[in-house]
């Protein structure tokens, strides 16, 4: 039976058997999540949560290319730089919603077929099961438009091995397929001509357990032999990313990268070269700082970022680079890591008193 029955509406929310069902249903915009959205699917979450009648939810979009490209940061820099109220609201609400997740009490399965970038992950990586397909494209890209990897960027990153998470998070650097839970980002890979079938058994499962779940999931992984004989695509690379991610600075590691002289390192350095020196120190510390806090104090932390990035003016260039003349060459402000100093760069971090996110 339906809850919503227009399908016009941006987020279908169902419950089909024992599972509580969300469609992210934007496809001509990458399902990007708005301010809508998340008014939809928390209530709906929380509902959920504490109904006799639903085992576990089930997260997917709509329209075959994307999973959730993202969150609605154009809104977001239209709004904020007239001083609307969307910087404050949106990313309260969607930390809130990250969170619900990452703390939820049954078992949430994010069906991550295509596109999955920002606000998507926020949308996937905390909960229990994250299915990858053979189109899944994962990014964390927010440091090449003035903002930093947020949306628990902070706690899920610092945990992937090694240094893994800080190169992700400073480069931007986009993993596809079957790479995508060699990273740990996902826990299963299926392949996508079988998700249509891997749904409708989830959705017919009579009792569905953690347990069962992981079984279900486990079985369909297993008959997805696609791409399993390619290497991870930083196979060769892993060691190289520990050794010169391993610094106290990020000036420390271009450093590493120049000295190193591989291709590798030579295009990683030109790649942190593009990105916002703000951004890029920011979320230095950010990553170092969550590896030891709570997912909780992860986004207390992340909204105060948010609204640091609100307060400069990279964020909101770095929009107008990417998104809206699309001219990639934004003028960063300052324009140097050497001019960015520690003292702005701590100020990020400070609370926010009556403001902070309170949960």
């Amino acid at each position: 039976k339906m809850i919503v029955t227009m399908h016009d509406s941006e987020v279908l929310l169902e419950k089909v058997g024992r599972a509580g069902v969300i469609t992210m249903n934007r496809p001509k915009v990458l399902n990007a999540l708005n301010l809508n959205m998340i008014r939809q699917i928390y209530p709906q979450l929380k509902k959920w949560e504490s109904d006799s009648e639903t085992d576990f939810v089930m997260i997917k979009g709509t329209g075959g290319k994307a999973f959730c490209a993202g969150g609605d940061v154009r809104a977001i820099a239209e709004d904020g730089k007239v001083g609307g109220p969307l910087p404050v609201v949106l990313f309260k609400e969607e930390y809130i919603l990250n969170n619900a997740i990452g703390t939820y009490k049954k078992p949430y399965v994010a069906i991550i077929d295509g596109i999955t970038m920002g606000g998507g992950v926020g949308l996937s990586v905390h909960g229990r099961f994250r299915v990858a397909t053979e189109k899944t494209l994962f990014a964390m890209p927010e440091t090449a438009i003035g903002l930093f990897p947020d949306v628990g960027g902070g706690y899920f990153l610092p945990r992937l091995r090694g240094k893994l998470g800080l190169f992700l998070a400073l480069t931007g650097f986009r993993l596809k397929g079957r790479d995508v839970q060699r990273a740990g980002v996902a826990t299963h890979f299926v392949e996508s001509q079988k998700i249509p079938e891997l749904e409708k058994q989830l959705m017919g499962m009579k009792s569905a357990s953690t347990e069962d779940l992981s079984r279900l999931l486990d079985s369909f992984q297993s008959q997805s032999t696609l791409d399993s004989e390619k290497p991870f695509v930083l196979e060769n690379h892993i060691s190289d990313i520990d050794r010169l991610f391993s610094s106290s600075s990020v000036e420390g590691i271009i450093q590493n990268l120049k000295a190193d002289g591989s291709d590798f390192a030579k295009k990683q350095a030109e790649t942190l070269a593009r990105m916002s020196p703000t951004s890029l120190k920011i979320t230095f510390k950010q990553i170092q700082l969550g590896a030891t806090l709570s997912l909780q104090d992860v986004f207390v932390m992340e909204y105060r970022l948010s609204q640091a990035c609100m307060r400069g003016s990279d964020f909101y260039e770095g929009i107008r680079a990417v998104l809206v003349d699309k001219d990639h060459s934004p003028k960063w402000n300052p324009s140097t890591l050497e001019e960015v100093s520690d003292q702005s760069v701590d100020q990020c971090f400070d609370p926010l008193g009556e403001k902070d996110l309170k949960f």
